[in-house]
């Protein structure tokens, strides 16, 4: 079955550089989104789709390390610290096809609430 990254997209304007979210208008609706993320989960691991699922670190916990040249060089950040946005976590998948990778991002993104890209994996 094929596999696909559904990996969920914030905006960089919620990140206020404090490694903390601005994603909510309040706590209740960021407890919500966390519950109706939970139960998606839930049902992703019950219909046997779920391969792995995970939640990262703010865009400042990152380390940017190229070893292309003679000397591998390590830079505190993200590879792309100007981008309009930053994945805030994702979900690897097993789906028939595209249109049901497709469906699930689109559950995925309800519950979380924010924008989620699906990429198959390559050879796929």
């Amino acid at each position: 079955m094929p596999r696909y990254l559904l990996s969920v997209n914030h905006s960089a304007e919620i990140y206020n550089g404090s490694r903390t979210y601005q994603a909510y208008d309040s706590q209740e609706e960021m407890q919500q989104a966390f519950a109706d993320t939970a139960a998606f989960n839930e049902r992703l691991e019950a219909s046997g789709c779920m391969v792995f699922v995970g939640g990262l670190e703010a865009p400042d916990s990152a380390t940017t390390v190229d070893g292309q040249g003679d000397e591998v060089t390590v830079r505190q950040g993200p590879y792309s610290p100007s981008n309009d946005s930053f994945i805030g976590g994702f979900w690897v998948i097993d789906a028939p096809d595209r249109a049901t990778a497709e469906d699930l991002a689109a559950q995925g993104s309800r519950a979380c609430r924010s924008p989620v890209e699906v990429r198959p994996f390559a050879g796929e």
